[in-house]
């Protein structure tokens, strides 16, 4: 007799389906696992022999084979256990085999038993809904896995409490989804002193998910305020919610299941590998710009990242999403995130000022700003210089706006693209905007068009350069409530992005 499991093989954020097969047949007693397993999931026969052996099941002196089918996909994690242990109590006549082939189910098992909590449970909650099926889970995962309302969500303690659901003799409420975590932002934008123009630019910036460069040196505030714009950005849309939670699920990310509406903020450090930030490893893991999907991606230190790891950046900048290629896997994650930058105009950071610059000023500025490439640079929206603060204007100066001030008048601005882009496949933000559609809303006057022609003869604005400005310009006009852009908004876009 020949039983089935269903379960799931994560290739990225894919929940791809394989059917776990069991077959006892006569012969030396032995349990082997076929179809490609690591070894984590060749290691599931003696999790799985030690569980049954503790709710006193003994294994038929014969031979066991389990199929992960199909054989040519690789399978990772220690996930297999359970729907390994399912196939097996129902060749063994313990479960029913409709009922165990009925089901989805994934979930690592302890020595004793206990189902241990896993990642990927929200992929594999999709993956259930779209083949109709109910998903069988650790309790500890099940909160997360609910939230996907298609699908009914059974989490267990343990294996014997998941036979005495099957068995009828202990049914097991469905799972509910966890708490949407929103709590609200402990850094504020009130705390900013001065820098009225920095704060114009991070405004701009949340409004139309531009790209922003601070440069500046020591002390000026650029990590203060790029701390600062979660808080004024709008929250998380349900859909914008999925896909980024997706990513933290197969990482490991979200905890107790509960599922966050704030947008992800991620700051790697400099040193961190092209691995760590744009995704790969052994398994094809996603690295920092998918996790930041949705939401920003801080550099602080811009300069001081591997040239390598730069370069790497221009492509998903443009296109949302990244391929992460291996050997044994070419996986696919989104990453479309807004790319906030900071760094030091030279080495030792003061070549603005004469009393502390070093003997190599200006030179030094040239060559350390020259690590990052023209085309990366051409990608960023706005630059802008974080002058330092005097410590006389700290004390006198009064709080600026706060960050609930400001995220009105950038949700005001969202909502007028979310209208504007709802028939726009692809394009949600002003960023997002290109070729016909960036024609149609952002058409300039006579005036206007006459600056921006002046601006890209004199500065040589290149062609990516002249669509970034004309984004900017849409967005601040979003920000006054205008529906065309007037001369004004074009020039302040022009400050931003050309050389001072």
């Amino acid at each position: 007799m020949i039983s089935r499991a269903q379960t799931v093989a994560f290739q990225g954020v894919e929940a791809c389906p394989v059917e776990v097969q069991c077959a006892v047949a006569p012969g030396l007693p032995a349990f082997s696992i076929v179809g490609l397993p690591d070894k984590a999931v060749s290691e599931a026969r003696d999790r799985v022999r030690s569980a049954l052996a503790v709710m006193s099941i003994a294994l038929p002196s014969k031979r066991i084979t389990i199929n992960l089918s199909p054989a040519d996909l690789p399978k990772e994690g220690s996930h297999f256990d359970l729907p390994i242990a399912v196939a097996l109590l129902a060749a063994l006549e313990i479960l029913p085999p409709e009922a165990a082939n009925e089901t989805l189910s994934l979930g690592e098992l302890s020595l004793d038993g206990t189902l241990v909590a896993i990642t990927g449970a929200l992929p594999a909650a999709l993956a259930a809904a779209a083949q109709d099926r109910t998903l069988l889970c650790p309790k500890g995962s099940s909160a997360e896995a609910a939230w996907v309302e298609a699908a009914t969500v059974i989490g267990a303690a343990s294996l014997s409490e998941l036979i005495r659901h099957f068995t009828g003799q202990g049914v097991i409420t469905p799972a509910q989804p966890g708490e949407v975590i929103d709590g609200p932002p402990d850094k504020d934008l009130s705390d900013v002193k001065g820098q009225e123009v920095a704060r114009r630019a991070l405004e701009i910036a949340a409004a139309g998910r531009h790209h922003l460069l601070m440069s500046g040196p020591p002390g000026a505030g650029k990590s203060m305020m790029a701390a600062r714009l979660p808080s004024i950005l709008p929250p998380l849309t349900p859909q914008e919610a999925l896909e980024t939670s997706m990513i933290h699920s197969i990482c490991g990310l979200i905890e107790a299941g509960g599922v966050s509406r704030a947008r992800p903020y991620r700051a790697p450090h400099h040193t961190a590998s092209m691995a760590a930030i744009v995704g790969g490893g052994r398994r094809a893991q996603p690295g920092e710009i998918s996790l930041a999907h949705n939401g920003v991606l801080f550099l602080d230190e811009l300069p001081e990242f591997a040239r390598a790891v730069l370069e790497t950046l221009r492509q998903p900048l443009e296109t949302g999403d990244v391929m992460v290629a291996r050997a044994n896997a070419h996986v696919r994650y989104p990453s479309r995130f807004m790319l906030v930058a900071a760094a030091n105009p030279c080495r030792c950071g003061y070549m603005t000022d004469p009393a502390r610059a070093c003997p190599r000023a200006p030179s030094c500025g040239a060559d350390y700003m020259g690590r990052i490439s023209g085309p990366l640079m051409d990608r960023f929206d706005l630059r802008i210089e974080v002058e330092p603060v005097a410590f006389a204007d700290l004390e006198r100066s009064r709080p600026g706006e706060s960050s609930a001030t400001v995220a009105q008048r950038v949700a005001q601005a969202r909502a007028i693209q979310a209208e504007r882009y709802v028939a726009c496949d692809g394009a949600s933000v002003n960023a997002d905007a290109e070729g016909r559609v960036l024609e149609d809303v952002a058409q300039l006057q006579d005036d206007s068009r006459a600056l921006m022609m002046q601006a890209s003869e004199h500065f040589g604005l290149s062609a990516r350069g002249y669509h970034r400005v004309l984004r900017v310009a849409r967005t601040i006009a979003d920000l006054d409530g205008a529906p065309q852009i007037a001369r004004d908004h074009v020039a302040e876009a022009l400050s931003y992005r050309l050389p001072r």
